[in-house]
């Protein structure tokens, strides 16, 4: 029974700071917000996968338990929504895994971790105008999740292909 009420307590504070800054910006008309339950992954897992490339995305989506996103393009104060986002998500538990740093924005992924398992991905941007925190979360592959977001065209995921290059070097 403990061990059932930690797993639950783990599952529900494994988001605790994303969700705080998501709600923290849910009724501003100036952000899009999404959040993408585990039914909705679930139904993606009922296809039937043409190659190798789709059954490893589809098994790599059957793990996953949600997505939220918070997101703007008109933020007037877009670095300083960055650099708190990054000083709060920073002190839960979170460890840096990659930073990218350019003349148009700054970004960070993050990630939380239990038992040698990748329980969260945080993607923080802020740019000139922008502001974005994605949060995926579930039992994550970093390497099946870059293929899955090349695939779905998600903004910033990109660069975890870049982790694949790093890690064979």
């Amino acid at each position: 029974m403990i061990i059932a009420v930690g797993m639950a307590y783990s599952a529900s504070a494994q988001n605790d700071v994303v969700t705080k800054l998501f709600n923290d910006y849910y009724n501003n008309p100036d952000f899009t917000k999404v959040s993408v339950s585990s039914k909705m992954f679930e139904l993606f897992t009922n296809i039937e996968p043409g190659d190798e490339n789709e059954k490893e995305v589809l098994e790599a989506i059957s793990k996953l338990k949600g997505l939220k996103v918070i997101a703007t393009d008109s933020a007037k104060n877009a670095g300083k929504l960055y650099a708190d986002a990054i000083k709060k998500i920073s002190g839960n538990g979170y460890e840096e895994l990659m930073e990218v740093k350019d003349a148009q924005e700054n970004m960070k992924f993050m990630i939380k971790e239990g038992n040698g398992i990748i329980n969260e991905l945080v993607m923080v941007v802020g740019g000139n105008k922008s502001f974005y925190v994605m949060s995926l979360y579930g039992e994550i592959d970093l390497k099946k999740i870059s293929k899955l977001s090349k695939s779905m065209n998600i903004k910033g995921m990109e660069r975890l292909g870049q982790l694949d290059k790093r890690e064979q070097e």
